[in-house]
């Protein structure tokens, strides 16, 4: 385990000081993991496939730099520092285990910018609700009805799809379909940043969002579209509630991909009429990608919350930016360790089912490949089912180590392959 990193980490932690006033706020994270995988059963692999009894780290630092430009607005930016790799480069399990490995690796640390951003929020009147001061959050007292405007680059799922129990993979879950539901291809580079903007106009209970993001020149693609050619339109309506004095909410999450894409059967079809490899991008062409999303959220004691993500999309076109998924339904808890006297502890426990449509059988099972998926041939394919759970022990206030195990059965929707158990150790710090 390449512990020189952790001691990195903590060497900027102590070299590092953050501030929060009325018109600046400086924050900082520094998040070290490292996974290994176990062996198992592995006849074939092909060229995106997990590989047994295999390890990877990743270590990352982000500096979260705010300041308040007039009333009701706030700029954000995020420089932030990256090394390592996620197990495969980030292939070979659509519900990838780890949401801090990038589909972009390094072995060396190297910097992007990759948040700058403005807010501005609008009071439109009713009581006021208190917001605290956290990383790319101003500490503020808006009103319950209000409009927020975001424009800049950001992440879409820093807006969209939010869970309290199931959304940071350097505080909670790690795995993808976990953190954010596995079917919302969301519009973003290959580190899961884009270029656009979005509108959240909050009236009591409810929340309406809207957005339009960048999508990247090719699927899968470091690079963003330069033209704003390729672009995704979302929506999003959020009910919150309380059963008792206990809060909960629902959301409802849509997307539409404008695109130059691939049709699975298309790419299929062509092969077997000129005996070459299956090659989606023989048969790109500009069309729409389409999806939904439900997820649910409920504390149900003062310590204890679950959550539930479902998602739908089209089984036809390929998969843009985020993975290979066409159906998913993934549900969990989250319990912090008051009980045992340990309140700034947190025991997770999460189950995942993922799908894929009957073209993108036979596409993989044809060789083809997708975006973190393909073992060469599927010709026993199944649902890939996964089982997370992790214990965040709280040392001291700015840092948390966590131990995750996953268990995945049909890696990649291949009855040939696996199971497979993921073991994770994570350093989190933070100022």
């Amino acid at each position: 385990m390449r512990l020189q990193c952790a001691g990195l980490v903590l060497l900027c932690v102590l070299s590092t000081a953050a501030y929060a006033d009325e018109r600046f706020a400086v924050y900082w994270q520094g998040t070290y993991t490292e996974q290994e995988t176990s062996e198992f059963r592995s006849p074939y692999v092909g060229p995106h496939s997990l590989t047994p009894d295999s390890g990877r780290e990743t270590t990352d630092m982000t500096l979260y730099a705010g300041a308040r430009l007039w009333s009701g607005a706030e700029l954000w930016v995020n420089p932030e520092m990256d090394q390592g790799f996620g197990l495969d480069d980030a292939t070979g399990v659509a519900g990838f285990t780890s949401a801090e490995g990038y589909k972009v690796g390094r072995n060396v640390p190297y910097f992007r910018l990759q948040r700058t951003f403005i807010r501005q929020t609008i009071d439109l009147g009713g009581r006021s609700q208190t917001l605290e001061s956290a990383p790319n959050v101003f500490a503020a007292q808006p009103s319950a009805n209000r409009l927020v405007l975001t424009i800049g680059k950001l992440s879409v799922v820093d807006i969209f799809d939010a869970s309290d129990y199931a959304h940071d993979a350097r505080r909670d879950f790690l795995n993808w379909a976990v953190v954010d539901t596995g079917t919302f291809d969301y519009a973003a580079d290959s580190w899961g940043y884009t270029v656009g903007g979005a509108a959240e106009w909050y009236q009591g209970p409810w929340t309406l969002r809207g957005g339009l993001f960048d999508l990247s020149n090719i699927p899968n693609s470091p690079q963003l579209e330069s033209g704003f050619d390729e672009f995704q339109m979302l929506a999003e309506l959020e009910r919150r509630f309380q059963l008792g004095s206990l809060p909960g909410k629902v959301l409802l999450t849509g997307f539409d991909s404008r695109a130059r894409m691939g049709l699975l059967n298309a790419a299929v079809g062509l092969s077997q009429q000129t005996g070459e490899p299956v090659d989606i991008a023989a048969v790109r062409s500009y069309r729409t990608r389409v999806g939904i999303a439900m997820s649910a959220e409920q504390q149900l004691t003062s310590d204890l919350g679950a959550f539930v993500r479902l998602g739908k999309d089209q089984g036809n076109v390929e998969t843009y930016e985020f993975t290979d998924i066409d159906r998913t339904v993934a549900a969990g808890l989250s319990l912090k360790g008051s009980r045992w006297n340990r309140p700034s502890d947190t025991v997770g426990l999460a189950w995942v089912d993922n799908g894929i449509s009957a073209n993108l059988e036979r596409y993989l099972n044809a060789g083809g490949l997708g975006i973190v998926i393909g073992d060469g041939r599927l010709p026993h394919p199944g649902p890939e089912e996964i089982l997370e759970t992790y214990y965040a022990l709280g040392i001291i206030r700015q840092m948390q180590l966590t131990l995750d195990y996953q268990y995945v059965n049909n890696p990649a929707y291949n009855r040939d392959r696996g199971p497979a158990s993921v073991w994770a150790l994570r350093l989190h710090l933070e100022l």
